[in-house]
């Protein structure tokens, strides 16, 4: 059987202009990175702002195993078969980060049959936009440390700096640590790490519809508080210009192919565990005005990735969707049942509950594997029946467009249906009452437990004057709780949430359940170890 990477590296890539032709694209609005790689430049929107939007399909998932249940591989393959039906379709995912592509889970370009090309370039380094969000977050924080050590003029507290600073590998080393150590290094303080895709700044990049945005949500981030207790901004640093010029290339969506040459945009890498999990909105936007179908996705289960989807980046981006994907995998199943199917299968029933509380039509994917039986398949088939959704078998690892066929059809019937959208929460309710609603309608919690730390941020931002906006929940993504361990459909617990961060920038709280970390470590044996380079230059290992 070959690998991934083999099956990328045997395609037949066309080139990056005559897939922008495909789909309308003047050369014009081509930036070449190399022959197969292109970002497209802002003046396009001059040639699209009159055109329509075509339809919009999410695709999500149950709650994974650690090495995921094949969401992108879905995507990819539901795009290719679309194209193969002869529509005008795009696909839209998030950049792959280093941490998992290093780590346990691999990278993110799908798989088998059904991958975007280049992948070993779009899993690595692809267009540069991860280090340049990099770039930007760490000039701000050596800008704050600076500022203290020329006088501190803004009087910034630096028991009060909530800035971080970032890298986009994992390295655990870097949670905790301590800076200016050392005769004339600066004022020494603790300080801390967190992953590129964490970042408040992959946040706005993936929100912001143009420059002037780009950099009006930059000046907004909240850095610090004074010794009176007040916020400090980028702006007030006078740092949003220069993070911006770092910025203006990686705001421009990336465009690739699939491996049956159908046109994707790759773009923005929020993880959705610890930040809100979409591709940039930029992108979607233009997919949409592109074609007559988008299908995106969003990272982990619905609980996560679709979840802030609808009740983040639709309600700032104003978009409608139209259909659900979700994804789902026998091993997933068996996982959350303690090796047994008809045990774990809740787990499913609780993400088909979840998905319909947004008013949108669903259908599930039981992404195939050779191990399955059809005995399995039938029963996953008559549970989802019991409720009302039908579940299409897809085969798109193994057979491309050809595999994922019958789930097209049937993902352009339920495109076509009215629907009654709609966001879960007001944010006028409230950090609490959002956050609570969330935990017993999504997570299916009895409750949440407040910290005292979560109560103190709460205070502190009512008194700087913020409020009204969404509720970005970090949590694990192996459970509907915020407890890894509670598999299947849990019940009889509570969500703890022990810190509340603003990210004034991207316009959201961040809520900090459990033990999620916002910088992750490397498993005892890092994907790392597998790969390696040939003779020819060529990447091997990747997966």
């Amino acid at each position: 059987m070959k690998t991934d990477i083999q099956i990328a590296q045997e395609a037949n890539l066309k080139p990056i202009k005559e897939i922008a032709t495909q789909i309308g694209i003047d050369q014009s609005h081509l930036e070449l990175y190399g022959r197969y790689k292109a970002k497209i430049s802002q003046n396009i929107w001059t040639d699209l702002d009159k055109k329509p939007d075509g339809k919009l399909v999410l695709v999500t998932a149950m709650t994974p195993t650690p090495a995921g249940e094949g969401k992108t591989t879905t995507t990819v393959g539901l795009g290719q078969a679309l194209w193969s039906l002869g529509k005008k379709s795009m696909i839209c995912l998030r950049e792959p980060s280093l941490g998992p592509c290093f780590g346990i889970k691999g990278g993110a370009a799908g798989g088998g049959y059904s991958q975007v090309l280049p992948m070993e370039e779009i899993n690595l380094h692809f267009t540069g936009d991860i280090h340049a969000v990099g770039a930007a977050n760490n000039l701000l924080a050596a800008m704050i440390d600076n500022h203290i050590y020329a006088g501190n003029k803004l009087g910034i507290n630096p028991k009060k700096i909530n800035w971080p600073r970032c890298l986009d590998i994992s390295d655990r080393s870097l949670r905790e640590i301590v800076v200016g150590l050392g005769a004339g290094n600066g004022l020494v303080r603790e300080d801390s790490f967190i992953i590129s895709v964490a970042s408040e700044i992959m946040a706005i990049v993936c929100l912001s519809s143009s420059l002037e945005e780009l950099k009006n949500r930059l000046e907004e981030i909240i850095v610090a508080e004074t010794y009176d207790k007040k916020p400090i901004t980028a702006k007030d640093l006078k740092a949003a210009g220069s993070m911006t010029v770092l910025l203006k290339d990686a705001l421009k969506p990336n465009l690739v192919q699939t491996l049956e040459g159908s046109p994707a945009l790759i773009h923005g890498g929020p993880f959705a565990n610890i930040a809100h999990g979409c591709n940039s909105l930029m992108a979607t936007k233009l997919a949409l005005k592109l074609s007559d179908i988008v299908v995106t996705e969003a990272g982990f289960g619905s609980d996560l990735g679709a979840e802030k989807f609808f009740d983040i980046k639709c309600r700032l981006g104003d978009l409608k969707p139209n259909a659900i994907v979700l994804v789902a995998t026998i091993r997933a199943l068996k996982h959350h049942g303690g090796g047994y199917l008809t045990s774990g299968i809740e787990n499913l029933g609780k993400h088909i509950d979840n998905l319909k509380k947004f008013g949108l039509p669903v259908v599930v994917a039981l992404n195939q594997f050779s191990s399955d039986t059809a005995e399995e398949r039938q029963v996953v088939s008559d549970y989802c029946a019991q409720r009302q959704v039908k579940l299409v078998v897809s085969d798109v690892w193994a057979r491309g467009s050809q595999g994922g066929r019958e789930l097209a059809h049937e993902v352009l019937r339920l495109a076509k249906q009215p629907n009654s959208f709609d966001y879960l929460y007001n944010p006028k309710m409230g950090i609490k009452k959002a956050v609570e609603l969330l935990a017993r309608e999504i997570y299916g919690a009895d409750g949440v437990n407040w910290s005292p730390q979560a109560k103190r941020n709460i205070k502190r931002y009512k008194n700087w004057g913020v409020k009204n906006l969404p509720v970005c929940v970090a949590k694990t993504q192996a459970s509907l709780s915020d407890n890894p361990k509670l598999l299947g459909r849990p019940k009889g617990f509570k969500i703890t949430v022990k810190e509340v961060k603003l990210n004034q920038g991207a316009n959201f709280f961040v809520i900090i359940a459990g033990n999620i970390l916002r910088m992750p470590g490397l498993p005892k044996t890092p994907a790392a170890e597998q790969i390696d380079i040939n003779k020819q230059g060529q990447a091997v290992g990747l997966f």
